[in-house]
């Protein structure tokens, strides 16, 4: 009695006192410890037991083994399968099914389906262990086998335990006809409001999307508690419905239900864009009103939610809250934080932090750190975290490799990503494009169609941006006629639907080899909504052609999308000034004042020394700007002395 009511002081005063225990009290005791989570004194009392020669019966077994998987002591646990295969009562089906449960909380489920196969009568609690332990470690299949087999053999009506797995495991398979059959079976059989059968109908009905599905049958559960609750909040928020995931949160609150951390974590990863900012905001004040714990799981969706809602700021307060605690997924949210907002310098910073933590990156950290690193078009820096990569011994899989490739060719040295590529033992589809991106990029076409060629005869199915690559490859060397080939059977020999992208291609490919009529009539028959990108790749060339009435005509439609575009200004004003047509010069520099238009100045920049030199036009702040200017004043010089004619240029 004692033990069932959580009074374990009192009853271990009553079993010190017992002048005589047998087997009954023992057990008893020793169930009290394990059903109370206090394993290891359970544990320890086993062996007390076995020490004043009590033998222990099947019940007793059943204690010590529950106590054993809530210490997830393997070796405990096989010693004690020993104890019940020498025991003369360690064939009964309550030790046996404490066995079968005990190897599942292990994850041993090869052990498990060993002892359970074994049990020569099978009870409902037998099935329901093997069934839920093949659920829960992902043997989804073998948990619907056994489901039905257990059917088949008639001999028991499964309980809501039992469909609840079944449900598991259908959401984890996403076969939700199935699923809607077992469904009709629990409703059968008297289980279609209960709690724990409905709580898992709920999640398998949201991980296939029915969402609809899902919230009638919560609606149907008889008097859901906090567990349905967050099983239906955290469905709709996986499912990317933030607002029915809000919605439910705050019905919820309404019923008087109190939320716990559980109930928090799906609404923050709900909030996925600076529209539920302020609702994020708000579960934030909710959690340090409700003095929740500030786990380290919390603040990392805390900083996650803040990073997606485009808040890098108070992203940056909660890192700092946790910093002395972070795990490796707060490093990770941090770096990956900096790289949504363009902050690659900060992504450098807190490497240093994580580096003096001690936490050793992974896979996750690297991919963000490479693409930094592409980012800022830092290949020194890229070096340095190739080479930590290699000596850290982390495997460079293909996710890895395919983004040091990416950034060697960002970073211009598309002789390391060509290396990179020829080491790895199979690259991928990603991997071939973006070698042949890079190439085609700086301007190495044919390189780009003879590996797209070889591409295609392994067998490898391009995707989207290897024709990007290709069609930009046939852009750089003019080679028209099979630019338009490539474009015109990309739905028919490849599955691909041309996009954007491809289209703007096209008039680059047109454009650059002087088909400026062409290009034009092919962006109004394009099938999507010209953007500025496509008309800025046909001003530039009307640019170089000086074809004037073609770049007007572009010029104004930039302006019409964005009238505050200094660029195509600028690009219009040159293709007048080339044309002699001072008069539109100045008329379009009026413009350009009474829009309070600037032309944003050109900017290059070196790496020298792990320091990167930015240079603006005209800069007049640059602390060494002295000696840069005289060095190109006696360039200059060089120049003229070797033959060149600035008017001939």
């Amino acid at each position: 009695m004692y033990g069932k009511c959580g009074s374990l002081a009192d009853a271990r005063k009553v079993f010190d006192a017992m002048p005589e225990r047998n087997v009954v009290s023992w057990t008893s005791l020793i169930s009290g410890y394990s059903q109370n989570s206090q394993e290891d004194k359970a544990i320890e009392l086993y062996f007390q037991m076995l020490r004043a020669g009590c033998v222990p019966d099947h019940f007793t077994f059943g204690s010590v083994l529950k106590a054993c998987s809530g210490l997830r002591n393997e070796l405990l646990g096989r010693q004690l399968h020993a104890h019940v295969v020498k025991s003369e009562t360690g064939s009964h089906p309550i030790a046996q099914n404490a066995l079968t449960s005990m190897y599942t909380k292990f994850g041993l489920i090869a052990d498990a389906f060993d002892v359970f196969s074994r049990v020569p009568t099978k009870d409902l609690i037998s099935w329901g262990s093997m069934i839920a332990g093949f659920s829960q470690l992902g043997y989804e299949k073998e948990a619907l086998d056994h489901f039905k087999e257990m059917l088949f053999q008639g001999a028991y009506q499964p309980n809501e335990f039992i469909f609840g797995s079944a449900f598991s495991a259908c959401g984890g398979l996403l076969e939700p006809e199935y699923g809607k059959q077992i469904h009709g079976m629990c409703i059968k059989f008297g289980l279609g409001r209960d709690i724990f059968a409905g709580c898992s109908l709920c999640d398998m009905y949201a991980k296939c999307g029915q969402l609809e599905s899902a919230r009638t049958v919560f609606y149907q559960i008889d008097r859901p508690d906090l567990v349905c609750w967050n099983a239906i909040i955290s469905g709709f928020s996986n499912a990317g419905d933030s607002n029915e995931a809000l919605s439910f949160f705050s019905q919820m609150r309404h019923k008087g239900l109190i939320p716990d951390e559980v109930s928090v974590l799906p609404i923050l990863t709900a909030c996925t864009s600076p529209s539920t900012l302020y609702q994020g905001e708000q579960i934030h004040s909710y959690i340090i009103k409700r003095a929740f714990d500030f786990t380290v799981i919390v603040c990392n969706s805390l900083l996650t939610m803040y990073a997606k809602c485009s808040n890098l700021y108070d992203a940056f307060l909660v890192f700092e809250d946790i910093r002395n605690d972070a795990d490796l997924v707060t490093w990770n949210a941090m770096i990956s934080a900096c790289m949504q907002h363009n902050q690659a310098g900060e992504v450098f910073r807190i490497l240093n932090l994580m580096r003096i933590s001690e936490t050793t990156p992974d896979h996750i950290t690297l991919g963000n750190l490479i693409g930094a690193c592409a980012n800022i078009s830092s290949l020194e820096v890229g070096n340095q975290i190739h080479c930590f990569t290699v000596k850290s011994g982390i495997v460079l899989d293909v996710t890895v490799s395919n983004g040091l490739i990416d950034m060697y060719t960002k970073c211009g040295s598309i002789g390391s990503a060509q290396k990179l590529f020829g080491w790895m033992e199979d690259p991928d589809v990603v991997s071939w494009s973006s070698l042949i991106v890079g190439y085609a990029q700086f301007g190495y076409g044919e390189e780009a169609l003879d590996l797209f060629k070889r591409m295609m005869e392994l067998g490898i199915k391009p995707n989207e941006v290897t024709l990007v690559g290709v069609l930009t490859a046939c852009s750089h060397i003019g080679l028209v006629e099979e630019g338009w080939k490539i474009y015109k059977t990309m739905e028919s020999e490849h599955g691909i639907v041309p996009t954007i992208e491809h289209c703007s291609c096209m008039v680059d490919l047109l454009a650059r080899s002087g088909c400026l009529h062409e290009a034009e009539a092919f962006i109004t028959q394009m099938a999507f909504e010209p953007d500025v990108l496509v008309w800025m790749t046909l001003l530039a060339a009307c640019r170089t052609r000086g074809n004037v009435e073609i770049g007007k005509r572009a010029a104004e439609n930039i302006l019409k999308l964005d009238p505050s575009h200094s660029a195509a200004l600028v690009l219009l004003c040159n293709i007048h000034a080339s044309s002699g047509n001072w008069d539109d010069v100045a008329r379009l520099r009026n413009l350009m004042r009474e829009r309070d238009v600037r032309k944003v100045p050109g900017q290059s920049w070196i790496e020298v020394k792990d320091r990167t030199h930015v240079f603006f036009v005209e800069d007049c702040l640059h602390p060494e700007r002295g000696k840069i200017y005289a060095m190109l004043e006696e360039l200059w010089l060089q120049m003229l002395d070797d033959g060149y004619d600035p008017l001939q240029a």
